[in-house]
C-alpha cells in the first residue's frame, strides 16, 4: 500500500475548483501535495497563486503542462517556444518538482515532422529552464492521442529524447492510463532509474466512455496501478503519487466528495 502521504492532487481531478479551492481543499482533507494547471495559474496570477501555496504549507508536486511544440509556421513554433519559457517562470516561482510537458500532436504535419519539432522544442527550452533550476519531466502519451495532442507515445520515446540531457535536468513522468498497456513497461521502467520525475494515477474504464474525459478511479478499470507503483519504486521514485482523473462525472459531482473517494481508492488500490 502507497504512504497516504505521497497523495497529490493533480487539479484536474476537480476541475471545476479555482486554484485557491483545490489548494484548501488538499489543507482541509489533509493531502499535502498539489499538482496545478496553468490556466488556473493564470486565472488565480501567479503571486497570489504562490502565497496561497506557501500560506496552505501544500508542496506543489508539478507545474502542467509545457509542450505542445509541433505547428505550421515558424512563428507559431517560436510562439509555443517563448510560450513553455512562461511555463518554466511559473514551476520556478511555485518551486515545483518539474514541469510536466505534453509534446503536441501531428494534425497537418506528418509525425516524423512532429517528432522533430519535440526534439527542437525541448533543446530550446533546457537551458531557460536549467537557469531557473526547473527540471523537465516528458510525459508519454496512449497512442490514441497522437495526432491531436503527443507524438511521444512510448516511455522509451520519453527516454531516447531525455537521454541527449542532464538526468538532473530532463526526465519522464509515468502516468499509469498511458502505459499500462505497453508489453515492455517492466523493462522500460527500470530503465527510467534515475530519470522519473513524476508518478500518475488514474484507471481505464472497460469500454472508455470517453477518449480524454473518460477516466476512470482507481479500481473502476483494467489498470494494476499497485504493481506499477512497486515497479516505480523499485526504480528508486519515492516522491508525490499524483491522482489525475479526467472525468466529466466527477467533476460535476461535489468536490469534497470526490476528494473523499480518491483518497479511499487510492489507500486500496495504490
Amino acid at each position: 500500500m502507497a504512504d497516504r502521504a505521497r497523495l497529490s492532487l493533480n487539479q484536474m481531478t476537480t476541475a471545476n475548483w479555482s486554484a485557491a479551492q483545490a489548494i484548501e481543499g488538499c489543507v482541509r482533507h489533509g493531502i499535502g501535495a498539489i499538482a496545478l494547471w496553468r490556466h488556473k495559474i493564470q486565472e488565480a496570477g501567479l503571486n497570489a497563486c504562490v502565497q496561497q501555496v506557501r500560506d496552505a504549507g501544500v508542496h506543489v508536486s508539478s507545474v502542467c503542462r509545457g509542450g505542445m511544440f509541433p505547428a505550421a509556421t515558424e512563428q507559431e513554433r517560436r510562439k509555443s517556444i517563448e510560450d513553455n519559457f512562461r511555463a518554466a517562470d511559473e514551476a520556478a516561482a511555485l518551486a515545483a518538482d518539474s514541469l510536466v510537458l505534453v509534446a503536441g500532436g501531428c494534425a497537418g504535419l506528418s509525425i516524423e515532422d512532429a517528432r522533430k519539432m519535440v526534439a527542437d522544442g525541448v533543446a530550446a527550452l533546457v537551458p531557460y529552464a536549467r537557469e531557473r533550476g526547473v527540471r523537465i519531466g516528458l510525459e508519454p502519451l496512449h497512442p490514441m492521442y497522437a495526432a491531436d495532442r503527443s507524438v511521444l507515445n512510448t516511455i522509451g520515446q520519453a527516454l531516447e529524447l531525455a537521454s541527449h540531457y542532464d538526468l538532473r535536468e530532463v526526465g519522464v513522468i509515468l502516468d499509469t492510463f498511458h502505459i499500462w498497456w505497453d508489453p515492455q513497461v517492466a523493462a522500460l521502467i527500470a530503465r527510467a532509474a534515475g530519470r522519473i520525475f513524476g508518478f500518475h494515477v488514474s484507471d481505464w474504464l472497460v469500454p472508455l466512455p470517453d477518449v480524454l474525459l473518460g477516466r476512470g478511479l482507481m479500481g473502476d478499470g483494467v489498470i494494476d496501478n499497485r504493481k506499477l507503483r512497486v515497479m516505480v519504486e523499485e526504480a528508486g521514485y519515492s516522491g508525490p503519487i499524483e491522482v489525475e482523473i479526467f472525468n466529466r462525472a466527477l467533476w460535476d459531482a461535489d468536490p469534497d466528495t470526490a476528494l473523499t473517494q480518491v483518497i479511499e481508492r487510492f489507500e486500496k488500490f495504490v
